[in-house]
């Protein structure tokens, strides 16, 4: 018997922040048992103004067809953002005529890739499994401080409610948004698989006998999205001015605040800041191998206070220092779970120079961690879990 799923993605890659979807996708592709067919539909790559597009027969294999749908220009704000759904809508109800699915999945962050996930179900009489990777509805107060923000969360509270009542399964990306929706839907029943390590990062960058000693000034680095979730704005250029005969940092990524990153950097005239162009993964690991210190950092927006950024698994592998502002559940997760991660709070100079000053600057055996959170081992439980709706 043949399982059809029909298969909503925004990204997927080669866009960057889209492995979670393809782990997903391979590991529904070697479930053992019925045979599945999986119609992906995607955007060529736009995450970031720099990619380019990708030949989507290249990636086309037994059991998985990838539709990549065209948009009007790259998304540079929330607007075009807007414009660039309803053009990826559009290609999806198109692609999706006259074909029938047993199962619709949908990954989505922003709320509407599953509410479009939701509509079609609905109409379909279809089972729908959720993949939700952030709570939308308690981000936008923090996006649009005022009336506005207060307006588009009563809004789209109401495209949620619509689309996690129509959902046969949920799966949470964090155990810390538990709450918001128990609370809110206490008819579901909600799974958490968390996001986890690929295989490219199961490896530690260093062997553990290696101790990190730096040559001159600490080498600190930061890989990953540069957007108004992660305000480094508010605190590299300021951390990286106290901490001048001490550190370098790197910032590899790309973003929506990139160019306040840029300006505040200037306005300040840091010189031991590098802004990098995203790298391929498998490239990263140099970077991560050649660092003393891995950096990450969110926002002190209020909805942050639920999540576990995806870019912490990923650290973690490296066996490598890290240096981390965070509060909430994420706090609580790295401290819990990551040895040798020293958390500051978020846009706070002070606490981040204590917390730098509590690391042990030498390789950390995380085999454990890694061994418990592996990708491959988590999206195996969770395409079970996924074939289990229908």
């Amino acid at each position: 018997m043949t399982i059809r799923i029909l298969l909503l993605s925004f990204y997927y890659p080669p866009d960057l922040a889209a492995f979670r979807v393809e782990a997903m996708v391979e590991a529904l592709l070697a479930h053992p048992g019925d045979e599945v067919q999986i119609d992906l539909l995607t955007t060529h790559p736009n995450r970031y103004a720099t990619s380019c597009t990708v030949d989507s027969d290249a990636q086309q294999r037994p059991g998985l067809c990838i539709t990549r749908i065209a948009l009007p220009k790259h998304p540079r704000n929330f607007r075009d953002q807007a414009w660039g759904f309803v053009a990826y809508a559009q290609g999806v109800r198109k692609a999706i005529k006259g074909k029938e699915y047993d199962l619709i999945l949908a990954s989505s962050s922003r709320l509407m890739t599953a509410a479009l996930a939701a509509s079609i179900a609905s109409a379909r009489k279809t089972p729908l499994y959720l993949d939700i990777r952030d709570i939308f509805v308690d981000v936008l107060p923090d996006l649009f401080p005022g009336v506005i923000g207060k307006c588009l969360a009563r809004l789209f509270y109401v495209v949620e409610r619509l689309t996690i009542n129509q959902a046969s399964r949920i799966n949470l990306v964090s155990p810390g948004f538990l709450s918001y929706f128990v609370e809110r839907y206490p008819h579901k029943t909600f799974s958490t698989f968390t996001n986890g390590i690929d295989a490219l990062f199961c490896q530690p960058a260093l062997p553990q006998d290696t101790p990190c000693a730096p040559a001159d000034r600490l080498k600190i680095v930061y890989a990953g999205n540069i957007g108004a979730g992660q305000g480094l704005e508010k605190i590299i250029p300021q951390l990286a001015e106290r901490l001048a005969d001490r550190a370098r940092f790197y910032v590899i990524g790309h973003g929506g605040t990139l160019q306040k990153l840029r300006d505040e950097l200037q306005s300040r005239q840091i010189t031991n800041v590098e802004l990098i162009a995203p790298t391929p993964r498998a490239q990263l690991i140099t970077h991560y191998d050649q660092a003393d210190v891995l950096f990450l950092h969110l926002n002190t927006f209020k909805a942050f206070l639920k999540v576990i950024p995806s870019k912490l698994f990923e650290y973690a592998a490296t066996g490598k220092p890290i240096l981390a502002g965070l509060e909430g559940y994420s706090k609580h997760f790295a401290t819990t779970h990551i040895a040798n991660a020293s958390v500051f709070a978020p846009a706070d100079v002070e606490s981040a120079i204590a917390a730098l000053a509590r690391l042990k600057l030498e390789p950390t055996d995380r085999s454990a961690f890694v061994r418990d959170y592996a990708r491959t081992t988590i999206h195996q439980r969770m395409a079970m879990d996924i074939l289990g709706t229908r």
